[in-house]
């Protein structure tokens, strides 16, 4: 049977394991948190490239208009 000296041993470095895990766990909570805002940041800047490709892809002529010929039988 373990003596109390043992168990209080034990104890202590269950304590401190414990104490290593909430440092740990902080860190991870830490780390998520900066990663989940750049990852939103990432999101806005992808939206806001959409947004200028679709615009741009707006102004491109149409299919039929870029192949037609001109007055005189040139294509565009």
């Amino acid at each position: 049977m373990a003596t109390f000296e043992e168990l209080a041993e034990r104890v202590e470095r269950l304590l401190l394991r414990n104490e290593e895990l909430k440092r740990s766990a902080a860190l991870a909570e830490h780390s998520l948190a900066l990663m989940t805002v750049e990852r939103d940041s990432l999101r806005s800047r992808l939206n806001a490239a959409r947004g200028r490709i679709d615009a741009l892809l707006e102004r491109l002529p149409a299919e039929s208009d870029a192949a037609a010929p001109t007055a005189d039988g040139a294509l565009r």
